[in-house]
């Protein structure tokens, strides 16, 4: 087999609940979590779109995913790969559903032909995915992933072997989501998934539910070697991912945290590493009892005690479902970049339930930068979890 092309990191972009841009974010994890619901409230498409007709043709979700690609191509530079081989993977949960509810609205109340003919295009999962290549001008493979709350990781996993396996010589790769629409929160509202105190605690004894959120994040992933030869500031490599199913409820996660252990090991496996080689886990930790339980089963099986420093920034950003593994992994890069492990807000007092893991609570933790885990679980048995390494060059 031909040996595996190494994926440099060289731009990222965040539009988040706390915060839009990579610094304004990076303060935002390390804040006590917002009282507030938990969207995008200083979000102004104007910032990023010329065109207004434009802006009132896109959902909110394209618009966030178009704002992190400008952020992430700016501080990439300029790109040398042919942009026949430069893909676009931008991954969504729920897509237009705000487009949707509104149109769905307008059709009961005013009838068929007030329906907006731009609908289907603003509601479709894929707008994201397409603007962005237009948007850019990248012809290489454009495609979009939705496997709920794993979308993000499984959208930067695929992509980078994309990369490893010589179909394109960069890719722009992520999540987006804004689905904070009517029927979305009455759905999780309905189904007790959310806290109904609007707190999120993540492997905290009194955790009763994820606080919903939304925004988005992209990374630039381009092969090392062209990377390198531009002079890029490469910010970290994609080591290894891994993407697998529990095949066991369509929301619950499978008991004793099966799924999760599977799927960390087969992650680290394609990393060509060992668990002991794992210095940080950004935990998927959404604060309701059954992913949290299975998590830190899962950790504490793979791992020796204490085991690698474990956070979950869904205590400050809430849960984004789609976007939300790319907003971690871009906080893995941060947490990389300036030496220092978010803590996770909300956990006061670690459910005594759970086998012992070693979750940075309180303050943030310094930390020497080493290989880490993102990891992802979704509704439907996906999970998701990346490898990511600090940029130390060739190897």
């Amino acid at each position: 087999m031909t040996e595996k092309r190494r994926v440099a990191i060289t731009g990222v972009g965040v539009v988040s609940p706390v915060g839009i841009g990579t610094e304004a974010y990076w303060q935002g994890l390390l804040a006590p979590q917002p009282t507030e619901e938990r969207g995008v409230h200083d979000f102004d498409p104007k910032d990023y779109y010329d065109d207004p007709k434009a802006i009132r043709r896109a959902d909110r979700f394209e618009q966030f995913a178009v704002a992190a690609s400008l952020q992430a191509v700016a501080q990439a530079g300029e790109l040398t790969a042919d942009p026949e081989r430069i893909g676009v993977l931008v991954g969504t949960g729920i897509g237009g559903v705000i487009t949707h509810e509104a149109q769905t609205i307008v059709l009961e109340s005013k009838g068929a032909r007030r329906v907006s003919p731009f609908t289907v295009p603003m509601m479709m999962a894929n707008a994201g995915a397409a603007a962005v290549s237009m948007r850019h001008g990248f012809q290489g493979p454009c495609e979009t992933i939705s496997t709920a709350c794993a979308t993000g990781t499984h959208a930067i996993g695929t992509a980078a072997r994309w990369i490893q396996w010589g179909l394109c010589d960069a890719v722009i790769a992520g999540g987006s989501e804004a689905g904070m629409s009517g029927i979305a929160l009455a759905g999780f509202g309905n189904m007790k998934a959310m806290s109904p105190a609007g707190v999120s605690r993540p492997f905290d004894a009194g955790r009763d539910g994820f606080v919903i959120s939304e925004g988005a994040g992209l990374l630039m992933l381009e092969e090392w070697s062209l990377a390198e030869a531009r002079g890029a500031n490469i910010l970290g490599e994609i080591l290894g991912s891994a993407s697998l199913a529990d095949a066991h409820h369509i929301t619950a996660p499978a008991p004793e945290g099966r799924g999760a252990v599977r799927c960390m090991q087969a992650a680290i496996d394609d990393a060509g590493l060992t668990p002991d080689a794992i210095a940080h886990i950004n935990a998927h930790g959404t604060s309701t009892p059954l992913n949290d339980a299975a998590e830190a089963q899962g950790i504490a099986q793979l791992f020796a005690s204490p085991g690698p420093i474990v956070t979950s920034i869904k205590g400050v950003t809430g849960h984004s479902l789609g976007a939300a593994g790319a907003l971690e992994a871009i906080a893995v890069l941060l947490s990389m970049q300036h030496g220092l492990i978010p803590p996770t807000d909300g956990l006061e007092s670690y459910d005594p339930e759970l086998p012992l893991i070693d979750v940075v609570q309180q303050q943030a933790r310094a930390w020497t930068p080493a290989p880490a885990l993102s990891n992802s679980f979704g509704f439907g048995g996906h999970n998701g979890t990346l490898v990511i390494g600090p940029a130390l060059g060739p190897a």
